[in-house]
C-alpha cells in the first residue's frame, strides 16, 4: 500500500540567483504562466469560434526580505538595469521549496531574470517592525522541476504510515 503524501508547507524556501548569495526571503510570490487565447472563425464553419493558443506570458517573481548588510547586492543588481547593462543584469534564478526536514522538494527555474522594480522600506520611528525591501523580478520563462525522493526517505515514509 502506498504511503500518504501530504502537501509541502509554504514556509520553507530559498532563492538562488547567479552571482548573488542571498538565499533567505520573508515572502516570495512565484508567478503565474498563461497563454493568450486567439479566437478564430471562418464563415463556412459552425457558429462556434476556434480557440488557438497565443503568446505565452510569464508574470514577475516578487520577493520581500529584511534589510541587512548583505542585501545591498539586490539593490546593486537593480542598478545594473538602470545603467543599461542588461548582459550583466540578466541571470538564471530559482526558487526552491523545502520539505519539513529542509531537503529540496520542488524547484522553479527562471530564464533571463532581471529586477524591474526595487522598493525600499517604509520607515517609522514609532513602528515595532523589521525594515523590508521588495524586489520585482521579470523573466522570459520558467519551469517547475520535481525532486525525486531517495530510497531512504521512501522507506522512512512507509515505516511512518505503518
Amino acid at each position: 500500500m502506498t504511503g500518504r503524501a501530504d502537501p509541502y508547507r509554504q514556509m520553507r524556501f530559498i532563492l538562488e540567483i547567479d552571482g548573488i548569495v542571498k538565499a533567505g526571503f520573508s515572502h516570495c510570490r512565484v508567478p503565474r504562466a498563461s497563454s493568450g487565447v486567439i479566437t478564430y472563425r471562418e464563415g463556412n464553419e459552425l457558429p462556434t469560434p476556434r480557440k488557438l493558443p497565443g503568446l505565452n506570458e510569464y508574470g514577475p517573481l516578487i520577493l520581500e526580505t529584511g534589510i541587512t548588510d548583505s542585501s545591498i547586492e539586490l539593490f546593486e543588481w537593480r542598478t545594473l538595469v538602470e545603467q543599461g547593462k542588461m548582459d550583466e543584469a540578466r541571470r538564471a534564478a530559482a526558487v526552491v521549496l523545502l520539505d519539513a526536514k529542509g531537503h529540496p522538494a520542488a524547484r522553479w527555474t527562471f530564464r533571463e531574470a532581471w529586477p524591474s522594480q526595487y522598493e525600499g522600506p517604509r520607515l517609522s520611528a514609532v513602528a515595532d517592525a523589521v525594515a523590508i525591501e521588495r524586489l520585482v523580478i521579470v523573466n522570459e520563462g520558467f519551469g517547475r522541476i520535481a525532486f525525486e525522493q531517495s530510497d531512504e526517505e521512501s522507506e522512512a515514509g512507509s515505516e511512518r504510515t505503518g
